[in-house]
């Protein structure tokens, strides 16, 4: 028995290998309501899931969301092969990494754009005391990839 999104009702429901070709060649709606937190989550700061492989069947690409509470800071990391787009809806974050002589900050506003090459390590930071911040992240895998490092250091 299919399922029916009212636009392709004979989409298996066991996602069997026809219904995996099948959701290839459609467009995927993911609603606000059904993101998924089912990501690694760090002390203020909640991680989202929006496109996926698991959501859509994406390949090459990942996409989510993150909001970071006031005073709140990530552990020092990069993001392996994946390169990384972030998009500022809301808040001031700051991205932080080493160019090789010092630690460099840039603060961003809503409306700005981050980009950080693969293999860089960086961190983010919400230094204001009372307002949140929330990023839109777009990544060159399929899945989200965090390795967490004891420092930045210059590549």
């Amino acid at each position: 028995m299919g399922t029916s999104d009212g636009f392709h009702p004979d989409l298996a429901a066991d996602f069997d290998e026809t219904a995996r070709e099948l959701t290839r060649s459609r467009v995927h709606h993911v609603k606000a309501a059904d993101i998924s937190s089912d990501t690694a989550q760090s002390e203020g700061m909640r991680r989202f899931a929006a496109l996926t492989g698991r959501s859509v069947g994406s390949q090459k690409l990942w996409m989510g969301e993150t909001a970071v509470s006031p005073n709140t800071l990530s552990a020092n990391h990069h993001h392996g092969e994946s390169e990384t787009a972030i998009y500022v809806r809301s808040g001031h974050p700051e991205f932080v990494f080493h160019d090789g002589v010092a630690e460099v900050r840039i603060s961003a506003a809503p409306g700005d754009y981050i980009f950080v090459p693969p293999y860089l390590p960086h961190r983010e930071e919400n230094p204001d005391p009372h307002t949140p911040a929330e990023v839109v992240i777009a990544r060159s895998t399929q899945e989200a990839i965090v390795v967490n490092l004891p420092e930045l250091y210059p590549l």
